[in-house]
């Protein structure tokens, strides 16, 4: 049994890969915070509330949500909880066996990730999404669909790389930058920053 963390929208995707790479619905639990939706059901699964329970002291989670800073926050319940860390790799996603993929990291359809790349815990690669050779993308990072790192590139904490864009190689990213969809990245950016543009330019949050 796995319980995900979060009945949203990028739980969908989670529930999806699950599905595909063998699991069924009798394997899958949904948590939500949202008080409202106990009882619910989305995809089979009947949502149960609030998100942690101590029920799932010890017992594998995946934090099936796309919001960087509520899936850094509920990390840290998790870990307390000693919590084991599901990670969950789509069938179609291309993950090299020189690749580090820390616990609790999704990959979704069409991602790839290269040789020597190193993600850490809960992190997200969408659809489509490629993190180049000798990449190193921080704890609750995003990278969003068709985002694409260059090699070498390193991506702190909590990072949302935009749909579509491009990092190019060798450029850092501090924790919890923003990096506008489409943008092109060429020069390093600070932490908390946000990024748009093509090529990308500093912008206000």
């Amino acid at each position: 049994m796995i319980t995900l963390i979060g009945a949203g929208g990028h739980a969908r995707v989670v529930i999806d890969a699950l599905l595909l790479r063998g699991a069924t619905l009798s394997d899958i639990a949904l948590r939500d915070g949202n008080l409202a939706r106990d009882g619910d059901m989305m995809m089979g699964v009947t949502i149960a509330c609030p998100e942690f329970s101590p029920l799932l002291n010890g017992k594998k989670v995946h934090l099936a949500l796309g919001d960087c800073a509520l899936r850094a926050k509920l990390l840290g319940v998790a870990q307390a909880m000693s919590c084991v860390l599901e990670t969950i790799l789509h069938p179609a996603a291309m993950i090299s066996p020189f690749a580090e993929i820390g616990g609790g990291t999704f990959a979704a359809a069409g991602a790839i990730v290269a040789p020597f790349a190193r993600v850490g815990a809960s992190v997200i690669i969408n659809h489509g999404a490629v993190v180049d050779h000798d990449c190193v993308v921080g704890d609750c990072s995003h990278v969003a669909p068709n985002a694409t790192l260059g090699g070498g590139v390193t991506i702190g904490a909590g990072v949302l790389v935009g749909s579509g864009s491009t990092v190019l190689p060798g450029i850092k990213v501090g924790d919890g930058a923003i990096i506008g969809g489409g943008a092109v990245v060429t020069k390093d950016v600070a932490p908390g920053e946000l990024r748009v543009g093509v090529p990308r330019r500093k912008s206000s949050l």
